[in-house]
């Protein structure tokens, strides 16, 4: 009897949300793929599968995998850690056992694999142990500056990319010393980036982008928007370039 062959793992980058930003590279590995993984809160959709899914090959298994915790719950605490990572160690055996069958896996991830991603936790476990590739994907950030038609950074300048979950002091120190900035992971951290920001002097550059490149998007100054939780996808900008050539 014939060894099976090794399969292949391919991390799929599929854009921030507007279906047409998906690459060309990305609808071929589709095509190919015998399975199609992707990560989804418990008894929510994907959002990158509603991307991804009309250039899914047909009779691809699907292998979705749902987060057993939430970012309700507090990311330092034992509870959390030993949760989150017994479902990346149970997803990443999820996806091995149809590599190891001769099955090319495809996992999909919104904006690109390789930029505060969730198959990031599947590349590290498996991909020295399969053949894999990785196809980059338009980021979340990029997507909301080209739609608000903002220049974020030119010559010099320094770009930050924060998480909105840094300590308010921490916040307001790294934007001080930082030309422009994308503060991520915003949620119910609103109201402490805008005072991070007051205190750095930059809050009357900053904006608001909401589901960007996505149905029902929206942007707008910062200092407009109340205080009210942020959904999961929204950002802040702070441009640079604040001397234009």
């Amino acid at each position: 009897m014939s060894e099976i062959a090794q399969g292949r793992l391919i991390g799929v980058g599929v854009g921030p949300g507007d279906p047409d930003l998906i690459t060309l590279k990305a609808v071929r590995a589709l095509g190919a793929a015998d399975v199609v993984a992707y990560f989804a809160k418990l008894g929510n959709a994907s959002h990158a599968r509603a991307i991804a899914h009309p250039h899914f090959r047909a009779g691809a298994e699907e292998l979705p995998l749902g987060y057993p915790v939430t970012t309700e719950m507090p990311k330092d605490e034992a509870p959390y850690r030993t949760a989150i990572t017994g479902f990346y160690e149970a997803a990443a055996e999820a996806v091995a056992a149809h590599l190891a069958a001769g099955r090319t896996v495809a996992v999909l991830s919104e904006g690109d694999p390789m930029f505060y991603g969730s198959y990031m936790h599947l590349h590290v476990r498996l991909a020295h142990r399969y053949p894999t590739e990785v196809i980059a994907g338009v980021t979340g950030m990029s997507g909301c500056w080209s739609q608000a038609g903002t220049p974020i950074a030119q010559g010099d300048d320094v770009l930050s990319i924060l998480p909105g979950t840094l300590a308010e002091d921490e916040l307001a120190r790294r934007l001080k010393g930082t030309d422009a900035a994308v503060i991520m992971k915003v949620g119910r951290n609103l109201p402490k980036i805008r005072r991070a920001l007051a205190i750095a002097g930059r809050l009357e550059r900053a904006l608001y982008v909401e589901r960007g490149t996505m149905t029902g998007s929206l942007c707008e100054r910062l200092e407009t928007r109340g205080d009210a939780p942020a959904p999961y996808f929204a950002i802040v900008l702070v441009p640079g370039w604040e001397t234009r050539a």
